[in-house]
């Protein structure tokens, strides 16, 4: 099949070497019934892969549902997908089929499959596996016949190692994986792509269409586009409602791209995916960074002392007057690596038969009288004993995960 003919049956603009092998791949398995799982940002396009298999399969004929697995409240969507029956809980007042049902011979598009929950997964895989679903407050195994295929931006290798995805499911669903490129991936085409939703929105507005003179069109190639293809339609859109002009030069064009067109230089937080602990937040990951320079600190005071007890020179009123000194210092700058150079200290063989005066051992022994360690234990004492124990409340209250709460009441053995 020409995929010349399926672009424009479809509406879609581009010639890049990755779009056109995900179309192709899509048009090879529409007449199957495989399980087709479409990856890929949002704002890539994936809507229209599941269109493009159900138009040239089989189930043509047949009815077509998308739903958004996201925009449905967790406690409805198994009613939403496999029905219910007549009081199976508050409001429902009749039966009801569900998607799955309606679609008997058709085909299911479940968008954003990451969002659903655990147990709607579980669902959903014996409908894959058997075709068999129970509705909602009901016994009866009922059979369908739909073909599913699901879409999702989440990593889901990611979701499946925090625990929130089934990797079973997910090698159901995945059977044939198709996964659209990102708009920046596709240099060569987002000007074919301007171009064309200039000419839609002149001719919805009833006014000439939007140009580009050279510096822009070079200007719209080398933006990220981080919303990919609706970042650009709603930009366009932009252009074409505000600006009088027709024919815009970079400067002009600049104006309406996020931070000027600089969004490649945004900063952004790397995860670790083979970690699959890697659920730090950022009060986890500040405790990290105090508890690593309080040892640090700690080590440049053993250092200290020891150079200073084996100084003769001194007399040990002095060494107290300068550990005293150096402690406060320390207390206020606490990353003073050169607190050595500073004092002007230097290393002599040692005496064996030197006494530490008391006065610099004490101050040497003391530690801070209150710990990171101990204050985070007393939060987390506090915000148990203010909720009554409630984990869930509790980890709200302290800003950070149940799962994160649980591991430090293990770590610093409190019985709440």
């Amino acid at each position: 099949m020409n995929l010349q003919s399926v672009k424009h049956r479809f509406g879609i603009i581009g010639n890049s070497p990755a779009l056109d092998r995900a179309l192709s791949v899509a048009v090879q398995v529409a007449p199957t019934d495989i399980s087709v799982l479409i990856t890929g940002e949002s704002g890539t396009g994936k809507e229209s892969m599941p269109q493009i298999i159900h138009s040239y399969s089989a189930r043509k004929h047949s009815e077509y549902i998308a739903v958004n697995c996201g925009a449905i409240p967790e406690g409805t969507i198994d009613s939403e997908l496999f029905g219910h029956e007549k009081g199976a809980f508050t409001g429902a007042t009749d039966s009801r089929k569900g998607y799955f049902e309606v679609a008997n011979g058709g085909t299911i598009f479940l968008d954003e499959v990451a969002e659903l929950p655990l147990t709607t997964q579980v669902r959903l895989l014996r409908v894959l596996e058997t075709g068999e679903f129970i509705r909602v407050g009901s016994s009866k195994v009922q059979k369908t016949n739909v073909r599913i295929i699901a879409a999702t931006n989440e990593n889901i290798q990611e979701a499946i190692n925090k625990g929130k995805f089934r990797e079973d499911l997910y090698y159901r669903l995945s059977t044939v994986p198709i996964t659209l490129p990102p708009l920046r991936d596709r240099k060569e085409d987002i000007y074919l792509i301007f171009r064309k939703f200039a000419a839609d929105f002149g001719e919805k507005y009833r006014m000439p269409g939007i140009r580009l003179k050279d510096d822009a069109v070079v200007k719209l190639n080398s933006f990220s586009w981080p919303g990919n293809i609706r970042q650009l339609k709603n930009i366009t859109e932009q252009i074409s409602v505000i600006e009088k002009e027709r024919h815009l030069d970079a400067e002009t064009l600049l104006k309406y791209l996020p931070f000027n067109g600089a969004s490649n230089n945004l900063p952004m937080v790397v995860k670790d995916n083979n970690n699959s602990n890697s659920d730090f937040s950022e009060r986890d990951l500040l405790y990290k960074v105090l508890f690593d320079m309080k040892k640090d600190i700690n080590e440049v005071k053993q250092t200290i002392v020891h150079l200073m007890k084996n100084e003769s020179s001194l007399s040990s009123n002095e060494k107290t007057e300068i550990i005293t000194k150096l402690n406060k210092e320390m207390e206020s700058e606490s990353n003073d690596s050169n607190a050595i150079e500073k004092y002007n200290i230097t290393p002599v063989k040692p005496q064996t038969n030197f006494e530490y005066p008391e006065a610099i051992q004490e101050n040497v022994e003391i530690e801070e009288s209150l710990s990171l360690e101990e204050r985070e234990k007393e939060l987390i004492i506090k915000a148990l004993e203010k909720h009554n124990g409630r984990r869930k409340n509790a980890a709200l209250e302290l800003g950070i995960s149940e799962r994160t709460l649980y591991r430090k009441i293990k770590e610093y053995d409190i019985h709440k």
